[in-house]
């Protein structure tokens, strides 16, 4: 079974409280908001080894905070990036700008 995760910023979440879990018996995905580009690594780290083969990133994070998320792995798994260059729920901004 391949074990993911979706992280996704807000900046009233909480990983510990706003996070849910997808299993198709194939695949089980976790979802898990954060609100900040610090604590999205601690939870990426924590996620590497708990056993997740990949995590992807919404569109908030920019290119500096995809950056901080494959370091906190250490590149032990692979990361991708929903793109957005300003993000709806961010006030149109980066999160880049916001979180950095």
């Amino acid at each position: 079974m391949l074990k993911a995760a979706f992280m996704f910023l807000s900046p009233s979440a909480n990983p510990d409280k706003h996070i849910g879990i997808i299993d198709t018996g194939d695949v089980a995905l976790i979802a898990v908001g954060v609100p900040n580009y610090g604590t999205a690594c601690a939870k990426a780290a924590e996620l590497l080894e708990e056993g997740i083969a990949a995590i992807e990133l919404c569109g908030g994070f920019g290119t500096e905070g995809t950056a901080m998320i494959k370091e906190a792995v250490d590149g032990k798994i692979p990361v991708g990036v929903v793109r957005f260059d300003i993000h709806p729920g961010l006030g149109n901004a980066s999160g880049d700008s916001v979180f950095r």
